[in-house]
């Protein structure tokens, strides 16, 4: 039966230059051929030719403009002296107003695996901590809780997922009671998917004869996985206004923080991005800088070393400001910014992609063979009218798990965490053990307890002391 039975649907791959496809489902009966046809059917077939006209084949991974320092202006940096310290205040008032009357979402990316780092499920469900083995769905969770009983506020929780780990993040949240959260405050979107398609011809691959070889949109496509699923118009409905997102691999990440928002909301902004000071010219972060005028995020590959390591008249890092992946979006601006199809613009990677001949033979390539498209959220920033960038301190808010062992690593994670509630402890007043390098012995803090340091200081018992590794739940 041609295409299923479909001479339009044939029709329209021929136009797309996919009609291999078609052929493909020509091969196939019954259920596998209704799988294959299904995940045809929701392909964007324009877009698709698109991306393979503009992108495939196309060495140049460069930024498009000319890059210049970001603006003065715009950033926001670590406190100084007074005058910045009463900057901040007003800052965290504005923020916490914000909280109180449910003008916020927070939105979780955690469409990632932990394949990485030799872990087979979602990333989010890695027992990271040292003494409890807490996961960092767990971890945020906390936050969540905490952040609900501060404010008052709703604070619903959107979490990210990817049609690879959708199911087992749900069974998750489900068996877990949603970590302590009321399940109607947590939802779990799916973001989309793109297909791979062979670097030569291409054509759209299959890594099955029933399936298309397809990989998550990347993370831009959380904009347009909130407007399909209806979550951007029920956060309308519910007067939220803006969405602070942040990544599942980061515990250190400081979840809606009063600051930011209240900087955000003062300076009118449709979005900010939080950064860290780069340790080194050769650190793998994007850069906050300028391209042709307007803020934006150059990636580490794409900002050319002579500007990499330049430095102003201090012998600082000119591009200095490294994006830790925490934003504030208005709701409105991704509304507009998803209306008649996401306004972000396409990025291609050339990748190993394993797949099915013609011939439905199984191909292990050697070497990078098929393209794959995605999207970054950062790319947003130069469509905003108003953007604002705050620096953060990275000892206190950004510690990735990444990689299984070095840099990035769960060791380096639960390192700086540790060193992160040792500095709280002491701040209390309460002393913490340290070994012959200096490192303190293994605290836990659960975020309900506290979510920054001075929350200690009414939290602990009258002649608490910390002699060995500890856990204050």
């Amino acid at each position: 039966m041609s295409a299923g039975g479909d001479t339009g649907l044939r029709e329209r791959l021929e136009e797309a230059g996919q009609g291999h496809l078609a052929r493909a489902l020509d091969g196939l009966e019954g259920e596998a051929r209704d799988r294959l046809r299904a995940e045809i059917e929701a392909l964007d077939l324009a877009l698709i030719r698109r991306l393979v006209d503009g992108l495939v084949g196309d060495d140049d991974h460069g930024v498009a403009g000319e890059i210049a320092p970001p603006d003065p202006a715009g950033v926001i940096a670590l406190p100084r002296g007074p005058e910045d310290e009463e900057r901040d205040r007003r800052a965290r008032e504005a923020g916490e107003a914000l909280l109180r009357e449910g003008g916020v979402a927070a939105v979780l990316l955690a469409g990632g695996q932990g394949t990485r780092l030799g872990y087979d499920g979602p990333k989010g469900l890695y027992p990271f901590a040292p003494l409890t083995g807490r996961t960092l769905f767990s971890h945020h969770a906390a936050k969540i809780a905490a952040l609900r009983a501060r404010y008052g506020g709703a604070l619903p929780w959107y979490v990210l997922t990817s049609p690879a780990n959708d199911a087992p993040t749900r069974a998750a949240f489900e068996e877990n009671d949603h970590y302590g959260l009321a399940p109607e405050s947590v939802r779990l979107v799916v973001q989309g998917t793109l297909p791979a398609v062979d670097a030569a011809s291409g054509e759209i691959l299959r890594d099955a004869p029933d399936h298309l070889a397809l990989s998550p949109d990347g993370h831009g496509g959380l904009l347009s996985a909130l407007a399909s699923s209806g979550a951007l118009e029920e956060m309308s409905r519910e007067g939220i206004r803006t969405i602070f997102t942040f990544q599942v691999d980061n515990p250190l990440a400081r979840v809606c923080r009063p600051e930011l928002l209240g900087h955000h909301v003062l300076a009118g902004a449709d979005m900010a991005s939080v950064v860290v000071r780069k340790l080194t010219a050769e650190e793998k972060m994007g850069v906050i800088a300028r391209v042709d005028g307007r803020t934006a995020v150059v990636e580490y590959s794409d900002l050319p070393d002579a500007l990499a390591q330049q430095r102003d008249a201090e012998g600082a890092l000119v591009y200095w400001a490294g994006s830790i992946a925490v934003h504030c979006i208005e709701v409105d601006f991704a509304r507009r910014l998803t209306e008649g199809g996401l306004r972000l613009p396409y990025h291609h990677a050339l990748k190993k992609v394993p797949h099915l001949d013609a011939d439905g033979r199984r191909v292990e390539p050697g070497a990078p063979n098929a393209v794959k498209f995605e999207t970054f959220l950062f790319d947003a920033l130069p469509s905003a009218d108003r953007t604002v960038t705050v620096e953060a301190a990275r000892e206190d808010e950004f510690s990735p798990i990444k990689n299984a062992e070095g840099s990035d690593s769960p060791a380096t994670a639960r390192r700086d965490l540790n060193r992160l509630h040792a500095r709280w402890l002491e701040a209390a007043g309460v002393p913490v053990p340290r070994d012959s390098g200096g490192e303190p012995v293994d605290v836990e803090i659960d975020p309900r307890v506290a979510l920054e340091g001075p929350d200690l200081a009414g939290a602990l018992p009258p002649g608490f002391a910390v002699t060995g590794p500890t856990v204050i739940p």
